[in-house]
């Protein structure tokens, strides 16, 4: 299930509701559609998707999703929120593993398992919440500088 952006000129949005992308899915998702809408959403809100921050969101993005794909089985949803202002990125993950993400030690020969340590790095805040029916990861991400 998508629920697409709001077709609405920006005109006619409210300025103080956030923008807003939302999908779910039962055994698999696209990642590239998942980076789709992160610029989409941030060309909508007036930033520049191609600016390196746009880039480190799409990654973030990428990330969170491939976790939550390659840890927990069965469905998940992806939301993605633009606050007013366009001050803020919240990206939210939520998955069916109760397991919260954990950060592995480092080892630049090993391939893989750096994904959390470069979220930790880029996002503003990085946090986990526990459900009754997994967890979800939300992460913070700050879009002054990507303004236009």
């Amino acid at each position: 299930m998508v629920t697409p952006l709001d077709n609405r000129a920006a005109d006619e949005r409210d300025p103080a509701t956030p923008l807003r992308y939302s999908t779910a899915w039962h055994t698999d998702t696209s990642l590239a559609e998942a980076r789709a809408a992160v610029r989409a959403l941030l060309t909508r809100a007036g930033c520049d998707p191609d600016h390196q921050s746009g880039q480190d969101a799409q990654l973030i993005v990428s990330e969170l999703l491939t976790n939550a794909l390659r840890h927990a089985p069965g469905p998940g949803r992806l939301t993605l929120e633009v606050t007013p202002d366009a001050a803020l990125l919240r990206i939210t993950v939520s998955d069916t593993s109760p397991r919260p993400p954990e950060l592995r030690t480092h080892d630049a020969r090993h391939v893989g398992g750096h994904g959390l340590r470069l979220m930790t790095r880029l996002c503003d805040r990085l946090h986990t919440i526990a459900l009754d029916t997994g967890k979800q990861v939300a992460a913070h991400f700050y879009l002054r500088k990507l303004a236009n």
